[in-house]
């Protein structure tokens, strides 16, 4: 059965954003879980062959996601994610990073706010995340490390994780 799923990755050079919009065979209350539970998140936030590891995490306005996404040989690209804003099931803003395995940004690498937007459509959820980086440099940046490759890989698996809790 092949379904049309939503899926947009669009880079708006104007506003230093990126927008990815992505449908989910999958009520809305499980995909936003998948997006704010460490032991879900781990399952699938890193494109394959990437694993994703939780240091900690606190789903708080406040809070934070300190996580490692581990390659095969073992090599850990650490990131932290600060929320700012948390309205259950619709929609939280959050500060991202890389970062070390101690919890210290990364101030070479861009820094970005996202709004990840939950909405119904039918059955299914669909995400928006909007991701707003302080200037057109860091955008392209970010497209030249290949976020869309790894957006289209990592949301990819989030489908078969989503395919299995369903069941």
């Amino acid at each position: 059965m092949k379904h049309n799923l939503l899926f947009d990755f669009i880079a708006d050079k104007a506003k230093n954003t990126l927008t990815v919009r992505r449908e989910f065979l999958a009520g809305r209350q499980l995909v936003w879980d998948c997006y704010t539970k460490s032991e879900l998140l781990n399952q699938w936030f890193a494109p394959a062959p990437l694993t994703t590891k939780t240091k900690s995490m606190d789903f708080r306005e406040g809070g934070h996601w300190h996580y490692a996404m581990v390659d095969p040989n073992g090599t850990e690209y650490w990131g932290l994610t600060n929320y700012l804003k948390i309205h259950p099931i619709d929609h939280y803003t959050a500060l991202d990073a890389f970062s070390n395995a101690e919890g210290e940004i990364n101030t070479d690498l861009p820094r970005a706010e996202w709004l990840v937007t939950f909405t119904d459509k039918g059955e299914n959820a669909v995400v928006e995340t909007i991701v707003t980086y302080k200037s057109l440099s860091d955008l392209e940046q970010v497209v030249q490390m290949g976020m869309e490759e790894g957006m289209t890989a990592t949301l990819q698996k989030l489908d078969e994780l989503l395919l299995i809790l369903k069941k």
